[in-house]
């Protein structure tokens, strides 16, 4: 094979390959290149826009006489788009107590930075939720225990990070699911026959008459405590989703809003 021009590339070619070099000056003219969006991601240089969309969150604990409200606002990007998505700009708390002013400033201020820094945020939920205050934690409604005001201020972010997509709960999967419903039935079903049993234990009275009382009162309060919580008066709290949801069934402990079991 004569080469009459001046060599200006080579490629080895291997035997198993089948396709075949053309030479640049035989090689037809390629397609016009289609014009693509550019996908904006966050990233500290984005301009603040004159409106934000967000949400407010009530904080009430029994560490403060007033309470806190958080505001979190989120920046639309490449809104219209298939590639819109909604991101966390700033974070604002407000309440009437001036006492903790400084810390809360603060705090929100390195907040939003990071929320405009962009990458993964979704640390600061473990970060915040790991705080224990050294005088002991609260109670919410429902039984969720919180560590420390700051820790409830990580729920909160949790909660709006879930909300806009950017957290998602672990589902649990079927046996779990089973597993729950069938400890939770169990547990009602012997609930159920306890307070029938003492309803139908009574205690003569000295007037001759019957003293129900303590049954009755027993069944009112039982009733209240069903209402107040979505699960059993008597369970306690479970220390990995921090819910008063764990009953004994058959000497295993068992959780009834995460699945979690000592027995496994």
């Amino acid at each position: 094979m004569k080469i009459s021009k001046k060599i200006k590339g080579y490629a080895v070619v291997k035997p198993e390959e089948t396709a075949k070099i053309v030479p640049a000056a035989e090689a037809p003219e390629s397609a016009p290149s289609v014009p693509m969006a550019e996908i904006i991601q966050m990233h500290e240089k984005v301009e603040r826009p004159d409106s934000l969309i967000g949400a407010t969150y009530k904080i009430k604990s029994p560490l403060f006489e007033h309470s806190l409200y958080v505001t979190i606002n989120d920046i639309v990007l490449n809104q219209g788009t298939e590639y819109e998505m909604r991101r966390p700009f700033e974070i604002f708390i407000n309440s009437k107590n001036m006492e903790h002013f400084q810390w809360i400033v603060a705090l929100t201020r390195i907040m939003s930075a990071v929320f405009r820094k962009g990458g993964d945020v979704t640390f600061l939920v473990e970060e915040l939720k790991a705080v224990f205050d050294p005088r002991g934690g609260y109670f919410k409604a429902g039984g969720v225990y919180m560590p420390s005001i700051v820790a409830e201020l990580g729920y909160v972010i949790e909660t709006h990070l879930k909300m806009i997509g950017l957290l998602h709960d672990p589902e649990l999967d079927e046996h779990q699911k089973k597993l729950i419903a069938e400890k939770r039935a169990a547990y009602d079903a012997r609930a159920k026959k306890k307070s029938d049993r003492n309803a139908l234990s009574v205690e003569p009275a000295g007037n001759g008459g019957f003293n129900t009382s303590v049954a009755g009162a027993g069944a009112e309060s039982s009733a209240k405590g069903t209402e107040a919580s979505a699960f059993p008066p008597g369970a306690t709290m479970c220390h990995k989703c921090n819910t008063s949801a764990v009953i004994i069934m058959d000497g295993c402990a068992t959780c009834l809003n995460c699945g979690y079991s000592k027995c496994g």
